[in-house]
């Protein structure tokens, strides 16, 4: 009963960790995309930044 308990509990760690680390990608991804668009539709004043950091 322990050792299928541990499988089970194992089983359902990773398939959290898997969420989890899709669930970044996924962040990732609209962060870049924002980050594009926000370089794209930069103001043409030179060096002027569209981010504040």
């Amino acid at each position: 009963m322990v050792p299928l308990l541990l499988v089970l509990l194992l089983a359902l760690l990773l398939f959290g960790a898997g969420f989890a680390l899709k669930a970044l990608w996924i962040i990732a991804a609209i962060v870049l995309v924002l980050w594009l668009v926000g370089f794209v539709a930069r103001p043409k004043g030179g060096s002027s930044r569209w981010y504040r950091w």
